[in-house]
């Protein structure tokens, strides 16, 4: 294995974004969340994906220079048209919408519309922890989930976060597929030729399998409730905002010159609108350090709430760097290489 610096990959990433003549801001989301999705140890989501997301911008699927329009405002909720932009900057720009609501009506509810892939959901809703409330982003994806009693798949592995703000720590994060393992993480353990775990996915037939190059579905996380759980994403996110559902989204790895329509659903709440946000966060700290010092049922294996290993992770690789395969990190090398962005990795 080999290591990149969170800062030299986010400089090739950016720079290789900005000379595809990617917009400014675009550039630094998308740059800044793969990086920080890595960092936190959300590998399948993180700075591997750039590779695919450049294919994208040349194929004409991904418009690196959105001209963004709220369709639809009222005092506590907004539409927002991304223009067919990276996941990630339109991500952004709904949880600004969206904090600015709740800042002055105490709630912000923003439903995008016309984007694509926005990566790990917690670079969205963290944010808006950063500002004192409580944050959820949701998005929808293609077709991978087979519902319950079914043989093949029909629902995406639709994410789920949550986070809220925490005294003296980074917030808590829950950020959950509704799968139990993603497909980017499939693709993974195609890569390193290594086997998946039980029961995580199956075949064309819908026959579980371990072989990750046979796995073309998932299974969901709780059976029929991660199924549910999908279901309640995709109303959020295609029912409220008129993008396609299942099945009848584009495919993320083929026939890239399709545009994905995708939507993304992103709320704020105003903690002081209920109660102190000093008291809270510091309720919340109390609650959390206290469930982490509840007796372990194996001492080796300390109680953690949602968001510790990525929060240890993150500390981590803050320090040593993101690892990455032999075959990854020649990956970046050729990026650096390409566009002439002489970064020191």
């Amino acid at each position: 294995m080999r290591t990149i610096r969170g800062v030299a990959a986010k400089q090739i990433i950016k720079g290789a974004l900005l000379k595809e003549n990617a917009e400014e801001q675009v550039a630094e989301h998308v740059a800044q969340g793969l990086v920080f999705t890595s960092l936190r140890g959300t590998d399948s989501h993180g700075i591997r994906l750039i590779h695919h997301y450049l294919a994208g911008v040349r194929s004409g699927r991904i418009n690196v220079r959105p001209s963004y329009s709220v369709e639809k405002r009222m005092p506590t909720v907004a539409v927002l048209d991304a223009d067919h932009t990276f996941g990630h900057a339109s991500g952004m720009e709904a949880a600004r919408l969206a904090v600015e609501m709740a800042d002055e009506y105490g709630s912000g509810n923003v439903a995008v519309k016309n984007s694509t892939h926005f990566g790990a959901a917690a670079y969205f809703a963290i944010d808006i922890a950063e500002h004192d409330m409580i944050g959820t982003s949701y998005t929808h994806s293609d077709s991978l989930i087979i519902p319950t009693h079914g043989k093949r798949s029909f629902l995406g592995n639709n994410p789920v976060c949550f986070t809220a703000p925490v005294k003296g720590e980074g917030p808590f994060c829950l950020d959950m597929a509704t799968s139990i393992i993603t497909f980017n993480a499939v693709r993974q353990l195609r890569e390193r030729g290594e086997k998946a775990p039980e029961n995580v996915g199956t075949d064309q037939n819908g026959i579980p399998t371990t072989n990750a190059n046979e796995i073309t579905m998932l299974l969901p996380v709780g059976s029929y409730k991660g199924y549910g759980l999908s279901l309640m994403v995709e109303v959020l996110c295609s029912m409220l905002t008129g993008m396609p559902y299942g099945p009848h989204i584009s495919k993320m790895f083929e026939n890239l010159e399709n545009k994905r329509y995708l939507g993304h659903f992103v709320s704020a709440m105003n903690i002081s609108a209920f109660i102190d946000v000093d008291i809270f966060k510091e309720r919340m700290a109390a609650m959390i350090n206290e469930l982490r010092n509840e007796p372990p049922l194996d001492p080796a294996q300390a109680v953690m709430v949602a968001g510790d290993p990525e929060k240890n992770r993150f500390s981590i690789r803050n320090i040593e760097g993101i690892p990455l395969t032999e075959n990854e990190f020649k990956e970046f090398e050729v990026l650096n290489k390409k566009y002439q962005l002489g970064v020191e990795m």
